[in-house]
Parts: structure tokens; C-alpha cells; sequence
């Protein structure tokens, strides 16, 4: 295994199940791309029961524990790298760590690029769909997380995809914009830049009509969309205002890409509590990767 390091690059969390397989696929790809370092982290259970009375366990269980901890990230590891292959290969590195899942990757994520997590897992990682550990990463991570499904969304032609991002004209939503340009850019497809107008709006401003609400939208797509435009002039933009539920319409408008970028909070109708209520709804009907971006 390999000795650790400050710069963790695109940090992956494993457990030997299909959705963890399926993060461990799309990590490497990234990593690959940005031509970054991915790390692959097995988090052992602590030597300690949670429970009470605490029981401590048996040193035959942390033996049992660390020989499969080696195996799943071996085979992680050759996921990994065949991934990459086509990208000129990744670099990668393992880490085994001991503690609660979901606070190691928490702070092993302030030395990473990006936290990568599957939607759901088996064991302590992850209970559910987007069970406890991924979506407290999600809420509490040091740099952005994506989370990614072992559904596969159906697409004709999914390496042309577009890459979709949620824009409310607040300064979270910067860091979201900054990922989505950079992805498309690299992976030199169409960008979705989307606004969705809400009952929220309404209520906030009252005697205000859709149509000048429309209109507001399509001026604060413009004013945060102009520089990023001049900085990625090889991007193509398609400006999307539409009604609807923030979470539902975000979803349905990248029901056909292959990545939605989510702002970590904001402010107003699309955001409002966006990392509670809308982000995590994103993160768990999308079928497609979603990165959530919290600002390093």
C-alpha cells in the first residue's frame, strides 16, 4: 500500500460494492482527464463496538478486516487502471484508514480535488440510497463530491452528452459553474447552463409575473455566464429558463447528460436550502453523476 500524501487528488471511497465498482470506474476516468493522482480509501470499522456497554472486538475480526480491506482495493485498483487506460492511465494510491466512514472521508477530503462516493453500498459505507455516510459527505465535505449511480442513464451517444449545471445568480453557485466550464471544456461537449423559476420567486415578490421573473432569470444567466464565456471560448452554451420545482425540473432537464453540477447553497426559489432540500433530491433521482460543488 502506498505511503500517503498531502495531495490526494480525486479521492475515492470503497467497499467492494457494484455502486462503489461503479465510482471507482468514473473516478479514474476524471482523474485520468485532469491528470491528477486518484486515491482509493478503504475505511476500517474502529476496533470498538458503537454500542453500550462498548465491546471490543476480537483481534481476529481487525486481521479479517484488513485482508479484505487489501482485496477490495486491489480489485479497485485494477478497475481503476483499466478505466484510465484509454485516458494514458492514472495514477493510484491506497489508503486504509480506521474510524467512522463517513468522518474520515470528511477530512481526508481537505487534501482532495474531489470526493467521490457511490450512491449506495454495503456495511458501514453506505446504507440505502445515498444512505448516511454519502450524503453527510455530500453536506459536510471540504472540496466538491460527486456521487455517482450504478444505474446508467439511457443515451444514444453518452461520451457527447452535455454537461448540465444549476445557475441562481448567487456566489455558491460560482464554484458550480467554474467545475461545469472546466468538465465540458476538457471532455469538449455542449454546455446546459439552467434557471429554474419556482413559486418560491413569487412568493418572495409579490405582484412580480412570470414573464418579468423569465425575464430577471435570463439577465442573471447572462451577467454570471459572461466571463466564464471568455475563458472558455471553446465551450458552447445553451441557456436554459424554465418553471418548475427546482429539484424536479434540475433533474428532468439532465434526464439525456452525462454529468449535473449543483451549487453546494444559495439563495432564492432554485436555491433555496439548496443543499439540504434540492441537492440531496438531486443527488438521489438523478440516474446520471452529480457533482455537488462545495467551495474548497
Amino acid at each position: 500500500m502506498s505511503a500517503p500524501t498531502t495531495h490526494r487528488g480525486i479521492l475515492v471511497g470503497v467497499d467492494g460494492s457494484p455502486s462503489a465498482t461503479v465510482a471507482v470506474d468514473w473516478a479514474a476516468r476524471e482523474a485520468a482527464s485532469r491528470k491528477v493522482p486518484l486515491t482509493l480509501v478503504y475505511v476500517l470499522s474502529p476496533p470498538v463496538m458503537m454500542m453500550w456497554p462498548e465491546v471490543a472486538m476480537p483481534p481476529s475480526y481487525s486481521q479479517w478486516q484488513e485482508e479484505q480491506g487489501r482485496e477490495i482495493l486491489a480489485e479497485a485498483t485494477k478497475v481503476a487502471q483499466a478505466a484510465a487506460k484509454a485516458d494514458g492511465g492514472v495514477e493510484v494510491r491506497t489508503e486504509m484508514p480506521t474510524g467512522p466512514s463517513q468522518s474520515v472521508l470528511i477530512e481526508l477530503s481537505a487534501e482532495a480535488d474531489l470526493v467521490v462516493v457511490g450512491s449506495r453500498g454495503r456495511g458501514a459505507l453506505a446504507r440505502g440510497l445515498l444512505g448516511s455516510v454519502s450524503s453527510n459527505v455530500v453536506r459536510h465535505a471540504h472540496c466538491p463530491v460527486a456521487v455517482i449511480h450504478d444505474e446508467d442513464p439511457m443515451m444514444d451517444n453518452p461520451s457527447q452528452a452535455p454537461v448540465v449545471v444549476g445557475i441562481d445568480g448567487s456566489p455558491a453557485s460560482e464554484v458550480a459553474t467554474s467545475i461545469a466550464f472546466d468538465v465540458a471544456s476538457r471532455r469538449g461537449v455542449e454546455l446546459v447552463a439552467f434557471h429554474a423559476v419556482s413559486d418560491a420567486d413569487v412568493i418572495e415578490i409579490p405582484g412580480v409575473d412570470y414573464e418579468t421573473l423569465e425575464e430577471r432569470a435570463h439577465v442573471i444567466l447572462a451577467e454570471r455566464l459572461a466571463g466564464w464565456q471568455e475563458r472558455y471560448p471553446d465551450v458552447t452554451v445553451r441557456r436554459v429558463v424554465e418553471w418548475g420545482r427546482p429539484a424536479n425540473a434540475l433533474v428532468k432537464q439532465a434526464e439525456n447528460a452525462q454529468l449535473l453540477v449543483v451549487g453546494s447553497h444559495g439563495r432564492g426559489g432554485f436555491t433555496g436550502m439548496l443543499l439540504g432540500s434540492v441537492a440531496n433530491s438531486v443527488a438521489q433521482a438523478a440516474k446520471m453523476p452529480v457533482i455537488v460543488a462545495r467551495k474548497p
